[in-house]
């Protein structure tokens, strides 16, 4: 049982953004071929990233993968994770970078792939390489992959439709007289702030949820706990450039690789450290803050 009932704030956070996508709609007014044009070519851009998206985060990442003589540890902790979960091995890969950082990815199970960075790999014991595996892991068992790309495509829905209303303007009542345009363009203008917003969201809801399950799994809450500390530190004093491709990957990686000095929490894409390990410490004392 999830005590931060996080499915249910992301199945909100869903719900929000379908009455965003129907409050543009509605703005909208009027069915054009070439509305469904920009939908359809967003919505296959976000599947076939979906598809593909263990390849890409591989690749954007610089990643090499690793046998078992040459990174042990993470073998064994992740063979013994993976079978108490009853869930196949995933492949595993290691990132040339010293910025400390783990993420998993796969569109599901049988096609997931962990990778740690080398930073990471030196900056952790091995108790708190198994926190940190365990939380990757359960992003593969709840299928986060698959939520966030639906959230993605909901995003890019509501901003296509928000350009489509920009460029030509809103539709007509059943009087037919034109809706109002300053709720035109306010809609257009602040729709795709509010889908990033709420997609930013639904990520820090599944960062919650795997650190909670990731716990539970590896049955260790401190380890992960004295790991986010570790990392919270690390990734400060190495931040990752923030190019495009690494943007694209960020979400999926347990600490925010880049620098977020001034950066407030509502556009981030990972929750406050200090939020996620004091939940930590309270599984740990048997407790749950509210």
């Amino acid at each position: 049982m999830h005590h931060h009932f996080n499915g249910l704030k992301t199945a909100l956070l869903f719900g929000v953004m379908w009455a965003v996508v129907f409050g543009v709609w509605a703005l909208l007014g009027a069915k054009s071929s070439l509305l469904w044009i920009f939908v359809l070519i967003g919505l296959g851009t976000t599947f076939y990233g979906y598809w593909n998206s263990a390849k890409m985060a591989i690749r954007a990442m610089r990643a090499y993968p690793v046998t078992e003589q040459q990174q042990p540890a993470m073998y064994r902790i992740v063979r013994e994770l993976s079978t108490k979960a009853g869930q196949p091995m995933p492949q595993l890969y290691v990132s040339p970078t010293e910025a400390p950082n783990a993420f998993a990815t796969g569109r599901n199970p049988s096609n997931a792939a962990v990778c740690c960075t080398e930073g990471i790999l030196r900056l952790l014991d091995e108790r708190e390489l198994r926190g940190v595996l365990g939380h990757e892991l359960m992003h593969v068992y709840n299928r986060d992959i698959l939520t966030s790309s639906i959230a993605a495509a909901m995003a890019g829905l509501i901003t296509s439709l928000a350009q489509f209303l920009m460029f030509f303007g809103g539709g007509r009542d059943e009087n037919g007289n034109r809706a109002n345009p300053l709720a035109a363009i306010a809609m257009a203008i602040l729709a795709p702030i509010g889908a990033s917003i709420i997609q930013l969201a639904i990520s820090r809801t599944r960062e919650y949820d795997a650190d909670e399950d990731g716990s539970k799994l590896t049955g260790d809450p401190l380890a992960l706990a004295s790991a986010l500390r570790k990392l919270e530190d690390g990734t400060a004093a190495a931040p990752l450039a923030p190019e495009p491709e690494l943007q694209n990957v960020s979400s999926m990686m347990i600490a925010n690789p880049f620098n977020t000095e001034g950066v407030r929490n509502l556009f981030s894409t990972h929750p406050p450290m200090e939020d996620r390990i004091a939940r930590l410490e309270s599984m740990a004392g048997g407790t749950y803050p509210s």
